[in-house]
């Protein structure tokens, strides 16, 4: 990141584009439009991937604190909005902060120049910001996933290019991330990766110095991308007795799952290379690929036990 001792913080809201087919990249350009003097970012290989440009929220509130010290910042929240292959929608909203800030606040010209940073008036205990970020904020202090999920629904109510009609339920998660440099020549870190209630998902990184703030925020955006997807489908075929329900009622939950996420599974493909440790350490624990192609095996054994059934069915019928 650009200054040496500044933290990033974040969140990524993840969630189903509402719409019963997937949108193509003319129509994802257009959803994604947040400026008029900046193009969508657009690209095709290894799977149709948009990102909009970065639009700013100026805040001047108390930042979230571990020790609940009361640090007063100011400046701009940069967010941004990424869909995958036309289907899986999410936006970041992240900060940058330098662990000393100023005495007196400055005119607004003075942070608009400073694109996603907030400038604490006084000194602030980069670990207790960390902490109190990853723990969520209380009544008066900073909150980005309001932002993020602001911009979340202003992209779903586009209704004009998108049905609302979801191919199936899928509920949004929230992974909060805060990002800070390691000392001079350390790789990247996975510190820790937790899964909370209500589909929070927290995130602590330490990241080589000078890694830009978009690079760890296409990290996060790729590991919050496959956590939904592992979510959804786990929760989809948690609990249900496949074996033994009807071939229709089988095939409505299993359909979906072919048809809209199973060929989204690429982690790391777009992750900056400095930054690919984290994945592999999730790659061996809790072992993301090991549990999502369990998950699929799952599918595929349903659907050929389905097809052997409905043999049986045609050649009694005979």
């Amino acid at each position: 990141m650009s200054g040496t001792d500044d933290t990033l913080c974040g969140e990524v809201r993840t969630c189903l584009l509402p719409t019963r087919h997937a949108v193509n990249g003319e129509v994802a350009e257009v959803l994604l439009r947040l400026r008029p003097d900046e193009r969508v970012s657009l690209s095709q290989r290894p799977n149709l991937y948009a990102v909009s440009p970065d639009i700013l929220t100026g805040v001047d509130c108390r930042l979230p604190t571990a020790n609940m010290a009361r640090v007063r910042a100011v400046g701009t929240v940069a967010t941004r909005a990424v869909l995958t292959e036309g289907r899986v929608l999410q936006a970041t909203a992240c900060f940058r902060v330098a662990p000393r800030g100023q005495d007196r606040r400055r005119p607004w010209g003075y942070y608009l120049v400073r694109p996603g940073v907030v400038v604490p008036l006084g000194r602030l205990p980069q670990r207790e910001l960390a902490q109190g970020f990853l723990r969520g904020h209380q009544p008066g202090e900073l909150d980005v996933g309001s932002i993020a999920e602001g911009l979340l629904a202003h992209i779903c109510r586009q209704d004009d290019l998108l049905d609302q009609d979801r191919p199936l339920a899928a509920p949004g998660t929230r992974l909060r991330f805060a990002a800070a440099p390691g000392p001079d020549g350390e790789p990247a870190r996975l510190v820790r990766f937790t899964l909370a209630e209500q589909g929070v998902r927290t995130v602590e990184l330490r990241v080589p110095q000078g890694t830009e703030p978009r690079a760890v925020a296409g990290l996060c955006e790729d590991l919050a991308l496959h956590d939904w997807l592992l979510t959804t489908v786990v929760n989809k075929l948690d609990g249900i007795q496949l074996g033994s329900m009807e071939r229709t009622a089988a095939l409505k939950v299993l359909r979906p799952l072919v048809d809209h996420l199973l060929h989204l599974w690429m982690p790391g493909a777009r992750v900056d290379r400095s930054l690919t440790a984290p994945w592999e350490a999730l790659e061996e624990d809790p072992g993301f690929t090991r549990q999502w192609q369990t998950q699929v095996q799952r599918i595929r054994d349903q659907l050929a036990l389905q097809a052997v059934l409905l043999q049986s069915n045609a050649l009694a019928a005979s």
